[in-house]
């Protein structure tokens, strides 16, 4: 099929991931905000192949999914556009957001 390796997984050793909850938008707004073309790639960890651990950025923080190799392609059940709002910040896209 083939594979996602963004630049982290060389640098760090892992590819950082967020829960599709308030965790994404936390991480959106901070690191990305404004940035336009982004996407949402929506996985299922059942069909991973690298290790996924969650860990904290220090302790008694908030658990972060790490993907320890590159995203299989075929792990990726959705990709969903994820572009800032007026002001820069991020709202869930529709499909994440429910009912």
């Amino acid at each position: 099929m083939g594979e996602y390796a963004p630049p982290s997984l060389g640098t760090q050793g892992f590819i950082h991931a967020s829960r599709p909850d308030g965790q994404l938008l936390r991480v959106a707004d901070f690191l990305y905000r404004g940035q336009p073309d982004l996407v949402v790639l929506l996985i299922a960890p059942e069909r991973l192949r690298p290790e996924l651990r969650w860990e904290a950025f220090e302790p008694g923080s908030d658990l972060f999914p790490h993907l320890y190799g590159p995203v299989n392609l075929d792990a990726v059940v959705a990709v969903l556009d994820f572009p800032p709002e007026p002001g820069g910040t991020f709202r869930l896209p529709g499909a994440l957001r429910g009912p």
